[in-house]
C-alpha cells in the first residue's frame, strides 16, 4: 500500500525567512534513494492558507500530513493569508480539522517552533504526532526531517524514525535533539506499519522546556509576556452536591460511601481491561476519543516507573467523553467495582473519579 505523504509549508512576507525548499528537496532526496521508494508518494502545498489546508487534505486523503514553517506556541500555527501576510490557526481549529481526518491519517509532523501545544490537540485524533517544545533551527528542522525519512524509506515504525531524526541532529553536532517531541499509541490491532521491523527504542514524551532559545519564529508578543494555562484542577474527594449543565447550575447528589481496596491488591491493568471493555461499547460518537483516552492509560501504565498522574489523566478525558454518552448510566454499577479499585491504585488525588458513578469516601 502507498503511503501518501503531504508537505505543507508556510512562510508569510512578514515572518523570517525560512529554508522550506531545501527541507522539501532533502525529504524528496531521502524517500527517492529509499530501496522501497514505490511505496512513497510525495506531495507538496506552498504559501499554504487555511482553505488550501483544507482542500489538500480532501483531495489527497494523505497517510502523513508534514507541515513545514512558524509556529507561535499556544496561539496556533502560522498560515498565510490572500495577501500573503500571517495567519494564525489556533490549536482548537487544527484538532477539530483532524478529527475528520482520522481514518486517513496515521501521523502528522508539524517541524515549526514551538508546536508542542497543537501536537497534544491533534493527537487527541491521530495516533502519531511531532511538534517541537521550543524553538528550533532551521539546520536542525532540516536534519530532523532528513534522518525522520531516511529511515521510514527503510521500512521503520513511526518511533524508530523519530529517534532517528533526533539522532541526524546530534551526529551534525546541534544542541537542538531534545526539541522534537512525539506523542504516539500503540494498538493491538494496529497494521499500518511495515511487518518484522525491530523492537521501538524509547521515546520522548511531550514535556514542557523553558529553555526558548534558537530563531525559527521571532516570539510573539503573547510569548513575551507569558502564555496563560486555561485549564482547571480539582483534587480531594467530591460529596455532597455537583455542578451540572442546563438550567439549573445546582443539583443535590447522594453518594454512596465505599471503603478502598490496598493499592498493592489491585491489578491496574486488569481494571484498565475491564474499564475499556464497558467503554467501548457505547453508543458514541465520541467513541475514537474514549478509546484514544484509554490507550494513553495503558501506554503509560505500560512503562517501567508508570506515573499514576498521567493515568488518572487519561482516564478522566475517557469518562468526560463516555458521561455525555446514550446509555452511560445503564452500565454504571459494572463500572463501580473497577473504578472504585482504579481509585485505589491512583490515590487520594483521584478520589473525585468516584463521583462520575456516584460513589464516595
Amino acid at each position: 500500500m502507498v503511503k501518501k505523504i503531504l508537505i505543507v509549508s508556510a512562510n508569510p512576507k512578514d515572518t523570517n525567512k525560512l529554508r522550506l525548499d531545501e527541507e522539501v528537496r532533502e525529504i524528496q532526496a531521502a524517500l527517492k534513494r529509499a530501496n522501497n521508494r514505490s511505496c512513497f508518494e510525495i506531495v507538496t502545498s506552498w504559501a499554504i492558507r487555511v482553505e488550501d489546508l483544507r482542500r489538500a487534505l480532501l483531495d489527497h486523503q494523505p497517510t502523513i500530513v508534514h507541515f513545514s514553517g512558524h509556529g507561535s506556541g499556544s496561539t496556533g500555527l502560522v498560515l498565510e493569508n490572500n495577501s500573503g501576510q500571517i495567519q494564525l490557526v489556533s490549536t482548537e481549529s487544527l484538532a477539530r480539522l483532524f478529527k475528520s481526518f482520522q481514518e486517513d491519517v496515521d501521523c502528522v509532523l508539524l517541524n515549526a517552533c514551538y508546536s508542542q501545544n497543537q501536537a497534544v490537540a491533534i493527537h487527541q485524533h491521530i495516533d502519531c504526532v511531532m511538534g517541537m517544545n521550543q524553538a528550533i533551527g532551521d539546520q536542525a528542522a532540516i536534519k530532523f526531517a532528513v534522518g525522520f525519512y531516511d529511515a521510514l524509506g527503510a521500512g521503520k515504525p513511526y518511533e524508530v524514525c523519530f529517534e532517528l531524526g533526533c539522532a541526524a541532529i546530534d551526529l551534525e553536532g546541534i544542541a537542538e535533539s531534545e526539541t522534537p517531541v512525539i506523542k504516539i499509541r500503540r494498538r493491538s490491532s494496529d497494521s499500518k506499519l511495515l511487518a518484522n521491523t525491530p523492537q521501538p527504542m524509547p521515546v520522548k514524551s511531550l514535556t514542557f522546556n523553558k529553555d526558548m532559545s534558537s530563531d525559527r519564529l521571532r516570539r510573539s508578543e503573547a510569548d513575551r509576556q507569558g502564555r496563560q494555562n486555561r485549564s482547571v484542577s480539582v483534587g480531594g474527594s467530591v460529596t455532597g452536591s455537583a455542578i451540572t449543565t442546563g438550567d439549573h447550575n445546582i443539583t443535590s447528589v447522594q453518594y454512596q460511601t465505599v471503603s478502598l481496596p490496598a493499592p498493592s491488591s489491585v491489578d491496574m491493568r486488569g481494571e484498565l481491561n475491564a474499564l475499556r471493555e464497558i467503554l467501548v461499547n457505547l453508543s458514541s460518537s465520541d467513541l475514537r476519543k474514549i478509546d484514544n483516552a484509554v490507550a494513553d492509560a495503558e501506554e503509560e501504565l505500560n512503562k517501567p516507573q508508570p506515573d499514576k498522574n498521567e493515568v488518572g489523566k487519561a482516564l478522566e478525558r475517557a469518562f468526560d467523553y463516555a458521561k455525555k454518552a446514550e446509555g452511560f448510566a445503564s452500565v454504571i454499577e459494572k463500572l463501580k467495582p473497577h473504578l472504585t479499585n482504579t481509585v485505589a491504585w491512583l490515590g487520594k488525588n483521584w478520589h473525585n473519579l468516584l463521583s462520575i458513578v456516584g460513589l464516595g469516601i
